[in-house]
């Protein structure tokens, strides 16, 4: 008999040992990436694909990484700046952060500017990093459709599933942005001052200053501006702002230097004088914003009393929030489905999907898309922006 339980105890053991290492391995299988990325199609017989432009100031590293997260999918391309008033660990940390999600290392399409740029709010500055910014895009990735802007005060309100699902039946030629020629008071107060940026030449943090005397309105050109910076562009139009073959966008240029917020005016004031480009523009930025009232510089802050009406808004994206603020966790919760430090989950990801494993660490075809329940109301405004833009034959009024 002690031979027998012997016997029976040895058998048990391996059956155990066995078992455990199969539990072992599917598990491995399952929470490992995949070696090599799947390949990533881009064309017009393919889903549109975005290029991000995500930046912050002092502070926002965590947000920038965040919002990353947010956002992230295969398909598209992201860049992140962080202004020159954050430190150069702050920097390294939000690279090493990147690099440690499997998708991003596999797929390389996230880089951070290595060489910053000092940022001054109302200045001309922001217009010349977001320049940069699209040239650097351009460069990089030849796939992308449309670029979109974001700050670190932004967060997305549909998947990038969603995103790309609406959009792939738009033309790839239209631009998203908010406009108007009816200057009212910011033709005296906006148009007509003439201020200096002191981050084109300086290295230390200033503000703008302006001159004693204003400037006439232009009359070679019109002026357009509007509520909002925030755009969603087309490839085409950034290679005319940047690779210019009409001398417009430069000129513009040189004018909007001397602007406040020439963010505001820009790209507003260069589509809209451009014969090519004037009827390829949405009147809408596809934020959900709430201003105070009076309207303040900025628009109120975001909390969790908006939360309902925010997700019936069919906006893509909407700003401002605070840092880490508790209505964030509710979108991700409830619309992104994307756990802490997690990138949101879309067609693309795989894995198992619970507590302790993030299903995007394994990931099948890059290509195949599964909108979810906001994409009809994001579909719903699109629609509804198309019929106003297919009802007007001259969009920039």
């Amino acid at each position: 008999m002690g031979a027998e339980k012997k016997w029976l105890l040895t058998l048990f053991s391996a059956t155990f040992l066995s078992l455990l290492l199969l539990l072992l391995s599917s598990i491995s299988a399952f929470s490992s990436p995949k070696p090599f990325p799947s390949i990533v199609q881009h064309g017009s017989h393919y889903s549109p694909a975005f290029a991000y432009y995500i930046w912050g100031g002092r502070g926002d590293r965590a947000r920038i990484f965040r919002l990353l997260l947010a956002v992230y999918h295969p398909r598209n391309r992201y860049l992140l700046h962080l202004s020159a008033d954050e430190s150069e660990e702050e920097r390294r940390r939000l690279a090493a952060a990147i690099k440690a999600v499997p998708a991003i290392q596999a797929f390389g399409n996230v880089d951070v500017v290595g060489k910053p740029d000092r940022i001054t709010y109302m200045g001309s500055t922001n217009i010349a990093t977001t320049l940069r910014a699209a040239a650097i895009l351009l460069k990089v990735d030849s796939g992308w459709d449309w670029f979109v802007t974001l700050s670190a005060m932004d967060y997305p309100l549909i998947t990038q599933d969603d995103l790309s699902h609406v959009f792939s039946s738009v033309r790839r030629d239209l631009n998203f942005i908010d406009h108007t020629s009816d200057l009212g008071w910011k033709e005296l107060h906006r148009v007509q001052p003439i201020v200096v940026d002191p981050a084109t030449y300086l290295a230390r943090r200033s503000q703008i200053f302006h001159a004693t005397e204003k400037r006439k309105t232009p009359d070679a050109f019109k002026v357009f501006t509007g509520s909002s910076p925030w755009v969603t562009l087309s490839r085409s139009f950034l290679e005319f702002c940047i690779l210019g073959w009409d001398n417009l966008p430069r000129t513009l240029l040189m004018y909007f230097t001397n602007v406040i917020l020439s963010q505001e005016g820009y790209f507003h004031s260069v589509i809209c004088n451009s014969p090519e480009y004037k009827n390829t523009t949405v009147n809408s930025d596809l934020r959900y914003m709430i201003w105070d009232t009076p309207p303040k510089m900025e628009p109120h802050f975001l909390n969790t009393s908006d939360f309902d009406q925010m997700i019936q808004s069919g906006a893509a994206f909407a700003r401002q929030f605070e840092k880490d603020d508790p209505v964030l966790d509710m979108v991700d919760k409830k619309i992104l489905k994307r756990g802490r430090n997690r990138a949101a989950p879309g067609a693309w990801c795989s894995g198992w999907k619970s507590w302790w494993m993030d299903p995007c660490t394994h990931w099948g075809d890059a290509n195949i898309l599964k909108p979810g329940p906001q994409a009809k109301k994001f579909e719903e405004s699109i629609t509804n922006l198309l019929d106003d833009w297919n009802a007007q034959s001259n969009q920039c009024q």
